[in-house]
């Protein structure tokens, strides 16, 4: 079977139409048809057929293409291998989330700068769906993603994620509305307190809304979402200014005017991973990169 092929059937699996594939790999559609049709009968089964004005994969298609996610991460993989102590140089294109950025990605440049040199990033910021979009049409080498263990992402197989650090999460509420009341014992109980409260949630992921609403729904009612920010910063500025209440990090401090409540039984935690396509993370540079993110120390503590 010819690889290029198999790519084309792999792409038609994941975007669903023969001109998307042709637009995402700049070849005309009678090409992706024809060389769809040759892969057809190189295996002896069908692999689309019509569906309206469109195609749709076979279940002998549907199970090659599988088969190529394996097939074409293998080729990556023996790519590589070709030249494993190779020196590492290059580009790593980033995407990743601002926290992640701060926290993982900055601390390494310095060392990157004195030992390796020849190996340059180009970071983006990202939330992971974009990051995750940007990653499977090859625009990135390495997305920073994140979620919380009440609300745990799913990662499609032609990916790999590493994990890399995690950190629990608190309500954050006006300073006064907390003053001389002693913190619950349970994160339902905190979210009690506040259930007359409009409620800020991210505006770019969806992650902290599923939370909100989980720890909710224990409590026994839905929270009223009123306002959607993606900032950490103007969370705390909206907070302040007593238009709702929302989910901030422990770890880090707030301005004066805000107070973090802890949420236990169950607690939020916000776990974060750094994700590859699936036979990519052996190139010399993504590998030394991976290796920085995850060495022991690497994240200072907080």
């Amino acid at each position: 079977m010819d690889l290029r092929r198999l790519r084309l059937l792999h792409e038609l699996a994941r975007l669903g139409s023969m001109r998307e594939v042709a637009d995402e790999l700049g070849v005309t559609t009678s090409t992706v048809s024809q060389q769809l049709a040759t892969l057809s009968r190189e295996v002896g089964a069908a692999l689309v057929e019509p569906q309206g004005r469109r195609v749709r994969l076979t279940p002998a298609g549907r199970r090659l293409a599988e088969h190529a996610v394996t097939i074409l991460a293998a080729v990556e993989a023996a790519r590589l291998d070709l030249d494993p102590h190779a020196e590492p140089a290059g580009t790593v294109r980033v995407a990743g989330f601002a926290t992640a950025v701060r926290r993982s990605l900055l601390p390494v440049t310095a060392d990157l700068a004195a030992r390796h040199p020849a190996v340059r990033l180009r970071i983006h910021e990202h939330e992971p769906a974009e990051a995750f979009a940007l990653l499977a049409t090859d625009d990135v080498d390495l997305a920073l993603t994140y979620d919380y263990n009440l609300a745990p992402a799913p990662f499609d197989r032609t990916v790999e994620a590493t994990p890399l650090w995690s950190a629990p999460w608190s309500l954050g509420v006006p300073a006064d509305a907390a003053t001389g009341r002693p913190a619950p014992a349970t994160a339902p109980k905190v979210f009690a307190r506040f259930r007359e409260h409009d409620w800020i949630v991210n505006s770019r992921n969806t992650a902290d809304e599923v939370v909100v609403r989980a720890i909710g729904a224990m409590a026994d009612f839905e929270p009223r979402i009123a306002h959607r920010a993606d900032s950490l910063d103007l969370v705390q500025d909206l907070i302040v200014a007593g238009l709702g209440v929302g989910l901030l990090p422990a770890d880090q401090p707030t301005v004066p005017g805000v107070r973090l409540l802890p949420l236990t039984d169950p607690e939020a935690r916000l776990r974060s991973y750094a994700v590859t396509r699936r036979g990519r993370a052996a190139w010399p540079p993504l590998a030394l990169i991976l290796a920085l993110l995850t060495a022991p120390g690497a994240v200072p503590p907080r």
